[in-house]
C-alpha cells in the first residue's frame, strides 16, 4: 500500500472500531474539506452507506457557499442530518477574546446535541498537524460528564488498541484523520474525487485554506485554482493552514481554554 492506503486503512479501521463500541454514534460534519473526506470515509467503512447520524453545529454564519453544500450533499450522499443551533455569544465566557468567544458558540451548540441525543461518540475531523494543542489529542478521547477534556489524563494507545472508558454522563471523541496531514487530505481528495466547497480555490488572488464562520475566517493569498495547484503550493508554502482564522491571531492560550472546554 502506498502512504494514502495505508491511512485510510487505518481510518476506516478506527471508524469501524467506533460504530461497534459506542451507541449512540454521530460524525460532525463541519462542511469542510476535512469533515467530507470523513464521510467519504466513512461510506466506504461501511458499503457506501454512513450508518449513524452527521451532526452539523450551526452558528448561523458560514458562508452562503457552505449552506448550499450541505443542502446538496445531505441528499447526494443519503446523509441522516441531524441540526442544531448555538445560543448567542452574549451567554459566552467574556473574559475570551473577540473571536475565541464567537467561536464558543459551536462548543456550547455541541454540548447541547451530544446532551439532547445521549450520544457516547462523536467522531470529529481534527488533525495532529492542524494546530499545537491538537497534537496533544488521542484517537478515543474521553470527555467528562461536564464535557471537559483532561489532557493530562488520557489513555495510551499502543499497538493501535483504543480504550473507550465509560462513565455515567461522559462521552468519547474519536478521530479518525488525527494522523493525517493537510497534504494528505488534498491528495486524497484529488485521488477520490471528493466534492468541496469552492471557497478552497482561488479567486483574484485568494483562497480560504480553512472554513469556519463567515466573520472570523479570512483567505490567504493565493493563486492556486486547482486541485494541483493547491498541492504544488502546499508543497513549498509556509503559511499557517490556520493563518485566515482570527482566534489563532488572539491570546496564545484562547484556543486551548476552548478545547479544553469541549471545543470541536
Amino acid at each position: 500500500m502506498d502512504h494514502l492506503d495505508q491511512l485510510e486503512a487505518q481510518s476506516v479501521f478506527i471508524l469501524r472500531e467506533a460504530y461497534r463500541k459506542l451507541k449512540p454514534l454521530a460524525m460532525l460534519w463541519s462542511l469542510g474539506k476535512d469533515s467530507n473526506v470523513m464521510v467519504w470515509l466513512a461510506k466506504k467503512a461501511f458499503l457506501g452507506r454512513v450508518p449513524f447520524p452527521v451532526m452539523h453545529v450551526d452558528t448561523g454564519k458560514k458562508f452562503p457557499e457552505m449552506y448550499k453544500f450541505r443542502d446538496e450533499y445531505s441528499k447526494k450522499w443519503d446523509l441522516d442530518l441531524l441540526l442544531g443551533d448555538c445560543p448567542p455569544v452574549e451567554e459566552m465566557d467574556p473574559s475570551l477574546p473577540p473571536a475565541a468567544r464567537s467561536a464558543a458558540r459551536k462548543t456550547a451548540g455541541l454540548a447541547a446535541m451530544i446532551e439532547k441525543h445521549k450520544l457516547q461518540g462523536v467522531i470529529a475531523g481534527i488533525r495532529r498537524d492542524e494546530q499545537g494543542t491538537r497534537a496533544k489529542e488521542r484517537v478515543f478521547s474521553p470527555r467528562g460528564a461536564s464535557h471537559k477534556w483532561d489532557i493530562r489524563n488520557q489513555p495510551p494507545e499502543f499497538w493501535d488498541q483504543y480504550a473507550t472508558p465509560h462513565e455515567e454522563g461522559m462521552h468519547i471523541r474519536v478521530h479518525p484523520l488525527l494522523a493525517w496531514r493537510e497534504i494528505d487530505i488534498w491528495r486524497y481528495i484529488e485521488r477520490e474525487g471528493i466534492p468541496l466547497v469552492d471557497l478552497y480555490f482561488a479567486r483574484n488572488g485568494k483562497r480560504y485554506r480553512s472554513l469556519g464562520d463567515a466573520d472570523i475566517t479570512s483567505p490567504v493569498e493565493s493563486n492556486a485554482a486547482t486541485l494541483a495547484e493547491v498541492i504544488e503550493e502546499l508543497e513549498t508554502t509556509k503559511t499557517s493552514e490556520r493563518a485566515g482564522r482570527a482566534m489563532d491571531h488572539e491570546s496564545e492560550d484562547a484556543f486551548e481554554r476552548l478545547r479544553v472546554a469541549g471545543y470541536l
